[in-house]
């Protein structure tokens, strides 16, 4: 027979125990972890979690190609020798462009650029930094760009220095080539994103483009 349910009874929440745990116990976990593939488990369950264990003591992590298609990205666990996954959505639609300090430049096809920390806690901390503008978008490509319905256009030169006018639109895997090669950072961003410099190498210039994070617009 089943007891009717009292109205007036109020389930409350119980409290994570992730939370609960001493930081002592916690840091004694942590020197028990012997594979990379167990501190990036441990480290990504939860956000204070991941100052008890330092990646400084393990073999590199190397980030396999990825499919922008996908939400799951590859590792290559150097002292491990195999192939580890991680579910990781921010990364759809995007294509890496640098690697700096612990954080990942991530730029889509409208040129928007992304700072994630993949292991940094189960949501991914990210910082947003400024999109390119028409003058980096010049000084970046040997051939003139430009901003069409909100999509980057190329605009081709003939043989007669002609630039076709209609042009053709840049597509993702070609973005990294024509506007930033590569991204790199001053310092890793502080939890507002300030008290950091991001500096790009341009596709095809030598020239360099540089924001202070969470205080430039441009």
């Amino acid at each position: 027979m089943v007891q009717p349910r009292n109205p007036k009874r109020r389930s409350l929440p119980l409290p994570d125990w992730r939370s609960s745990l001493p930081e002592d116990l916690l840091e004694s976990i942590g020197q028990r972890l012997t594979s990379g593939h167990d501190v990036t488990s441990f480290r990504s369950a939860w956000s204070p979690w991941r100052a008890a264990v330092l990646f400084a003591t393990f073999g590199p992590l190397l980030l396999l190609l990825f499919d922008p298609d996908s939400n799951r990205v590859g590792f290559y666990c150097v002292p491990e020798k195999k192939v580890l996954s991680k579910t990781l959505p921010d990364m759809r639609g995007k294509v890496a462009c640098g690697s700096s300090c612990g954080w990942l430049a991530l730029m889509d096809e409208a040129t928007s650029v992304t700072l994630l920390n993949l292991f940094a806690g189960a949501r991914a901390p990210r910082v947003e930094l400024p999109p390119v503008s028409e003058h980096v978008a010049m000084a970046s490509s040997l051939e003139r760009v430009s901003r069409v319905h909100g999509r980057w256009v190329l605009h081709l030169t003939n043989g007669y220095g002609d630039a076709d006018a209609a042009g053709r639109a840049i597509k993702l895997e070609d973005i990294r080539d024509v506007f930033f090669r590569e991204i790199m950072l001053s310092a890793p961003p502080d939890a507002t994103g300030r008290e950091c410099v991001a500096m790009a190498m341009l596709g095809c210039s030598t020239e360099v483009a540089f924001c202070r994070v969470g205080v430039d617009s441009a």
